[in-house]
């Protein structure tokens, strides 16, 4: 149970304390809806005036709606209804910026997606500027589409393949070819740029499969190969947030050339031009695989061994006990989940008692996508006082 503090408080605590009890009742809401003030405020322990008082303000923000009364169980008359306004409130816009592909992606506060476009086009060639200005276009029709349905766009979170520095700039892209890229301002309002594999895991832990675990490792199979690590609820992101760039591990330091500079790098065994003939694409692989094509069975068997080693190594360092298969490989995983599988339990130390899972991604090829824009709306759900101060009439 939160206790109050008296009237006496200080403006500071009782301003934290505010925020905390936004943000508590918000949570509840989310958790389970429709519920009455009176629910809320025996579920958190607030006292029901308090409960009243922060209900109105989260309500005229726009983050709360009140709906027909809420089921009640016991006597009495039902209270009004609250959830999660999915209705006019705050959403979340989504990009992903990528070697083969732009897309973009809007949920809503309650997590449903409201709007969704990919661009498809080899971007290799492409300046950034140009790349940037496409996404812009990209972000514009989204903006426009979220407006129509009445919702308010919070911010932008933009996922690319690569290294991205705490202040956004993309350090190296090395597969489209980008170096010390600044992206800040290409579209309007608060801009947040974050590699890919790593919003992709977050799409996965909140918006993935129901009752997925808070530990795992999400593999992320593009023309490059990321990883986000999930531990306990949270993104492990390293000491500089470079973590997760397993497409540049070795598996044969004297093997091919990367476009790194490095050789040998996993990349080049089991990345998307490592598994995909010229001109073929990944609904071309799964068909012949289905069909028993011995070229293209023989193909994934490799790449699903050279995975294997890697995860393998993965996961004795980490002790995660699963590994989620993104990108493209999601639609590959009954090929290439066996023999990397098999990898773990010839390689993992504690796989003889402790299994390590397998799985192909909850959301498959959006994760990414799904998770930039996911990302913004937990920021409102993390801080619903910032949302309630910007929208807040006469704030400047």
């Amino acid at each position: 149970m939160i206790s109050g503090i008296s009237a006496a408080g200080s403006p500071v605590r009782q301003a934290s304390l505010r925020r905390h009890n936004l943000r508590l009742v918000l949570a509840q809401i989310a958790l389970s809806s429709p519920q009455s003030r009176a629910d809320v405020a025996a579920a958190t322990g607030l006292t029901r005036a308090t409960v009243s008082t922060l209900v109105d303000d989260l309500v005229s923000g726009r983050l709360l709606r009140e709906v027909s009364p809420a089921p009640r169980s016991g006597a009495g008359r039902p209270g009004v209804g609250l959830v999660l306004n999915d209705a006019d409130g705050p959403a979340g816009l989504g990009l992903e910026i990528n070697v083969d592909y732009l897309a973009a992606c809007v949920l809503d506060l309650a997590g449903a997606v409201r709007h969704r476009e990919i661009q498809p086009g080899d971007r290799r060639g492409d300046s950034p500027a140009r790349v940037l200005a496409d996404a812009a276009s990209l972000a514009a029709r989204a903006r426009l589409v979220a407006e129509d349905q009445g919702l308010t766009i919070a911010g932008t979170a933009v996922a690319v393949p690569g290294l991205v520095s705490p202040d956004g700039t993309i350090r190296l892209a090395p597969n489209l070819g980008w170096r010390d890229v600044d992206a800040s301002g290409f579209t309007p309002g608060p801009l947040t740029v974050e590699n890919e594999a790593n919003l992709a895991a977050i799409g996965e832990l909140h918006h993935g499969a129901p009752a997925g675990p808070s530990s795992f490792l999400y593999v992320s199979g593009e023309i490059g190969i990321g990883a986000g690590i999930v531990l306990h609820g949270s993104l492990f992101r390293g000491a500089r947030g470079w973590s997760g760039e397993l497409g540049h591990v070795a598996v044969d330091p004297d093997g091919p050339a990367c476009r790194c500079g490095a050789r040998g790098c996993l990349e080049q065994y089991a990345g998307q031009e490592a598994l995909l003939p010229p001109g073929r694409t990944v609904g071309d692989l799964t068909a012949l695989a289905s069909s028993g094509d011995a070229a293209t069975l023989a193909r994934l068997a490799a790449a699903a061994s050279a995975l294997g080693v890697t995860i393998a190594g993965v996961i004795n360092l980490l002790d995660v006990d699963t590994v989620v298969l993104g990108g493209i490989y999601a639609p590959l995983a009954p090929w290439l989940s066996p023999g990397i599988e098999a990898q773990i339990a010839s390689r993992v130390l504690t796989a003889g008692w402790s299994p390590v899972h397998v799985r192909p991604a909850g959301l498959g090829s959006d994760a990414a996508v799904v998770g930039a824009a996911g990302a913004i709306i937990r920021a409102v759900h993390e801080e619903p006082a910032g949302w309630l101060v910007e929208t807040s009439p006469g704030t400047p």
